[in-house]
């Protein structure tokens, strides 16, 4: 305490009583847990807002047969061994034939066959 506040006692410590300061804290926790839930709808509109606005400017083309792509390769590797400074994409390979949305069947260029290919959807 600063020497003037040992012979004059601030207000706060004038009127400050235990019950309510207990119950002052109380409120408080309460107006957290409600502050915190109207936090948590706002960031989840504004992730919405954002999905959105991205989502009106992305073209949609489907793959079919015959289109030349590249292949995520973590997906291809999902144990996460190739390291950091590998290439995140790789090949080139043609879409030999689409069994469903995203789940296709490549070939390389090479005449070599793959297994099916699943995309993770986003």
């Amino acid at each position: 305490m600063i020497s003037v506040e040992i012979g004059m006692h601030s207000p706060r410590v004038v009127h400050f009583s235990e019950e309510n300061n207990e119950e002052g804290l109380r409120n408080l926790l309460d107006l957290v847990k409600k502050l915190r839930d109207k936090a948590i709808i706002k960031v989840a509109a504004y992730q919405q807002r954002v999905s959105s606005y991205y989502n009106k400017r992305v073209n949609p083309r489907p793959l079919k047969g015959g289109d030349l792509i590249l292949r995520n390769a973590a997906i291809a590797d999902p144990t996460g061994t190739r390291g950091k400074l590998a290439p995140n994409w790789e090949g080139l390979y043609k879409v030999k034939r689409v069994l469903r949305s995203r789940t296709f069947i490549l070939k390389t260029l090479g005449a070599r066959r793959f297994l099916r290919l699943g995309m993770p959807s986003t």
